[in-house]
């Protein structure tokens, strides 16, 4: 009463109460917050389909927002924000002392519009970028083949996610038949999403096993969630990609096929976001977002806080290859080598003494080069086609 009755401008019950209940839930923990009729309207299309805006999952960290990732493809990825930037200033205008809900209200808008981001990366000087807001679909899944091996990406769980990876598997195994040597699960950057995704994700690739169990205060109210029979992948090797931007779901899948034996883990640890929100409806007035429980690996670890730490680290780094060329020696280049018997020159059969076939190596190498830039992907392809080796041998 005190506050509407005195406070230098005029304000409504409704913005009152609004406050009220957001200062309530964002004190209990980051990921608890109130969505009014049109927060809770946009989340329910983001997790249908697509949304309007700039295509970043973002949280609060010390009053600014926190990118946890960039949807691919979205103007936010083509803008070069990275996982872990921090957003300090929107339009000129500091984010701190806004709930994350008003700063996501303000990062959304009319598509075509746009946007100044004031951004802080460890290392730099903060800089701005300018993006255009646009409508953000939500293709979760993307796939391609690299050479015998299958490559799978799934950037956030949505509605759609489960029947895209089914999808997704149905193709490569079509391509690459029983030459199939493996497959790369690639959840880097992927905040997470729904629960139930997350789960029929893992089931995809187990054919038995506890997948996450969710733990509320009441022990009764505990629940188990196990795989069905069925393997998309028949039982090939996996390697499951992740790092400081893979959130929630995406460790449910991970720490799942982790704790099975069933996939590698590489890269670097993941964000440590443990906990399940519950979206409690509140008739015409939006809806609650509340923690009610901790989600659980199969052997029981919480990774709250904690993450999934890889069973193979591999930082991301810049891929170079060195031209020794010049300075190559052989046995074929000393003065009275001996033949090798075969009755063949095999110095004239290499083509780095080939100058013409040289130019054409160099040309061929480079594209190879620019295509593949990855350097936590190509070591998930040779571990692949080293686990593939050593099978085949060991059936011998």
């Amino acid at each position: 009463e005190r506050v509407r009755a005195t406070y230098v401008e005029e304000i409504t019950d409704e913005q009152l109460i609004e406050s009220a209940i957001t200062g309530m839930l964002t004190s209990l923990d980051p990921h608890s917050s109130y969505l009014n009729a049109k927060s809770f309207k946009d989340m329910q299309v983001q997790t249908r389909g697509k949304f309007g805006g700039l295509g970043i999952e973002v949280t609060m960290e010390n009053g600014l927002v926190r990118v946890v990732s960039p949807i691919d493809d979205t103007p936010a990825f083509r803008s070069g924000v990275k996982a872990g930037d921090l957003i300090s200033h929107l339009d000129g205008k500091a984010v701190q002392g806004l709930t994350l809900s008003q700063a996501v209200e303000l990062m959304r808008g009319k598509v075509g519009t746009d946007i100044k981001l004031t951004i802080q990366r460890v290392g730099t000087e903060p800089f701005e970028v300018n993006i255009t807001r646009a409508v953000i679909p939500i293709r979760t899944v993307r796939s391609r083949t690299e050479g015998d091996i299958g490559y799978v990406r799934i950037s956030s769980f949505s509605a759609p996610t489960g029947t895209g990876l089914k999808r997704a598997m149905k193709k490569i195994n079509l391509e690459l038949g029983d030459k199939m040597k493996g497959l790369v699960l690639d959840l880097r950057n992927n905040p997470g999403g729904l629960l139930d995704q997350a789960i029929a994700v893992s089931d995809a690739f187990m054919d038995q096993g506890e997948i996450v169990s969710t733990r509320t205060r009441d022990k009764q109210d505990h629940q188990r969630f196990n795989a069905r029979k069925g393997d998309l992948s028949n039982g090939k090797p996996i390697v499951v990609l992740v790092n400081g931007g893979s959130a929630s779901a995406s460790e449910i899948v991970a720490g799942a096929l982790q704790d099975h034996k069933r996939a590698i883990v590489l890269g670097t640890k993941s964000f440590g976001k443990g906990s399940v929100q519950t979206i409690i409806p509140l008739g015409n007035n939006g809806a609650m977002r509340l923690t009610t429980a901790l989600y659980y690996t199969p052997s029981g670890r919480s990774i709250q806080k904690v993450g999934i730490q890889p069973d193979i680290v591999v930082d991301q780094a810049r891929i170079e290859s060195v031209d020794s060329r010049g300075l190559r020696r052989r046995e074929a280049d000393l003065r009275g080598a001996l033949n090798n018997g075969n009755g063949r020159d095999e110095k004239s059969k290499d083509p780095s003494n080939n100058p013409a076939s040289t130019v054409k190596s160099q040309s061929s190498d480079q594209a190879e080069q620019n295509r593949r830039q990855d350097f936590q992907l190509q070591r998930a392809l040779d571990l692949l086609r080293g686990v593939s080796f050593f099978n085949k041998n060991g059936d011998r």
